[in-house]
């Protein structure tokens, strides 16, 4: 059952939490949280950072508030958490925050997309952004991926895969996992030309170049060629159109072996599509920032698969507020 809002200080804490979320996306923009790896006055802070230091100092303080930074008279450091995961080139970076600055220019317009019904931001193509742009989205993903691969391969029978169409794979996150289980798997990802050679630095880094390789193109319109095993699209579905899935799902029908399984992760909505909280919020970045994308409810995606081919189409929850929908090619 859904928490309805009673109290009027319960919504003013909602209205007023994109404070919080600003402070936090200034402190990582600023590189603060790098420069608190040796205490500081504010001072010092603000001559590294190159700010003005009264306004340094006041946001230092507020950091302190929300419990990212601690204060020792004038001195300010980072608390444990932040040294773990706010720090740049640490292990436990959550460098994905980047991406979140990109997501407050979009929201910013959310008035205008919902008066005209459609974004409003200037560049909505990949290929439109620049560079900065796509590795700090990608990077997000990747970030984000430790939390999901783990429990999606685990739904999944990859006993019988030896060959991955990763669709809109962005790092390879999940053709790593893949592999992982199944060392006899090799995958293909395949993504825009401008985001292969990041992917690419993806493998090479995770040591992965002997099993995955990229192929550059457009999922709308160019081959992905034949043979596949499974196919798998990770939050590809909400960035399209309805009739830009049927096409898509077919396509990769197509490029299936028979038997071969095709695995769509994504937000599925409930039929009134008020559930997942999660994606009920997410339809909502996919119209400030996206031409036609949305989220999508499971008798929606069901009927696309069906018209692609697919039988035994079967859903399965993970826990972190998304689902995988698996259909097999008759």
């Amino acid at each position: 059952m859904k928490k309805l809002i009673t109290e009027p200080n319960e919504f003013m804490e909602m209205a007023n939490a994109f404070r919080v979320s600003r402070i936090i996306l200034t402190a990582y923009e600023l590189s603060i949280f790098s420069v608190l790896e040796e205490p500081r006055s504010s001072a010092a802070i603000a001559g590294i950072s190159g700010t003005e230091a009264r306004a340094t100092d006041r946001l230092l303080n507020a950091l302190v508030a929300i419990g990212l930074v601690e204060k020792n008279k004038d001195t300010f450091s980072n608390t444990a958490f932040s040294s773990k995961f706010l720090v740049k080139g640490r292990p436990g970076f959550m460098g994905g925050i980047g991406h979140m600055l990109n997501l407050w220019r979009t929201w910013s317009t959310l008035t205008d997309s919902v008066r005209t019904g459609r974004s409003s931001a200037i560049e909505n193509s990949i290929e439109d952004r620049g560079n900065e742009w796509r590795e700090a989205f990608i990077a997000a993903m990747h970030a984000r991926a430790p939390q999901q691969v783990t429990e999606v391969t685990s739904l999944l029978d990859l006993s019988q895969t030896t060959r991955v169409l990763d669709v809109g794979g962005g790092s390879g996150a999940f053709s790593f996992e893949f592999i992982r289980k199944n060392k006899e798997i090799k995958a293909v990802v395949f993504d825009l030309p401008t985001i292969v050679p990041i992917t690419q630095g993806y493998i090479d880094h995770g040591g992965f170049s002997g099993s995955v390789t990229t192929m550059a193109g457009d999922y709308l319109k160019d081959s992905f060629g034949k043979g596949y095993d499974l196919i798998f699209l990770s939050a590809v579905i909400h960035i399209n159109s309805p009739e830009e899935n049927r096409s898509l799902l077919k396509r990769c029908s197509e490029a299936l072996d028979q038997g071969g399984q095709l695995v769509i992760l994504d937000h599925i909505m409930n039929e009134d599509r008020t559930e997942p909280k999660t994606g009920a919020i997410f339809a909502l970045n996919m119209l400030v920032g996206t031409d036609k994308g949305d989220t999508y409810t499971e008798s929606e995606i069901k009927s696309w698969m069906k018209e692609a081919g697919l039988k035994e189409i079967r859903r399965a929850d993970s826990t972190q507020g998304t689902s995988l929908m698996i259909g097999i090619k008759a």
